[in-house]
């Protein structure tokens, strides 16, 4: 449909599961492109039924705490803080918060608070951009 799927998740248990997927595109995403995408994949579902039990389907943008889910989503930041978590303990810790300095096809570098921190690209479970709300939106 000439959108970015950029994660699903699900979450909750029971009658409170919710499917998650982020899109996104180059133009960005409105509620038309939300409710189109999720028109289209409510019937893939419905056909295919992969997820068993009660479910409600979301489909939205990445918002300003955006997933970064590949190198170009890190790359396309940098500069910017990002939150980070990983599956294995690196430095005694598997949370990291800091400036996003540098991405290569297998670190990604933080800058928190003056220490600099590589995290193994495979090693990242969950990344997000941190939203600045003080920030020009069109210079960021």
């Amino acid at each position: 449909m000439g959108y970015e799927m950029l994660t699903v998740e699900m979450t909750g248990q029971g009658n409170s599961s919710v499917l998650r997927i982020y899109i996104d595109s180059p133009d960005g995403i409105t509620v038309e492109d939300c409710a189109r995408v999720s028109d289209q994949i409510s019937a893939i579902l419905e056909v295919e039924d992969p997820v068993s039990g009660r479910y409600t389907l979301e489909v939205s943008s990445p918002g300003f705490d955006r997933p970064l889910c590949k190198l170009s989503h890190f790359e396309a930041v940098v500069g910017q803080m990002v939150k980070i978590q990983t599956a294995v303990q690196i430095s005694g810790r598997r949370r990291f918060t800091g400036k996003l300095t540098d991405v290569t096809s297998d670190i990604v570098t933080l800058d928190i608070e003056g220490q600099v921190h590589a995290v193994p690209v495979s090693n990242i479970m969950k990344a997000r951009l941190v939203p600045d709300y003080g920030a020009d939106p069109l210079t960021n």
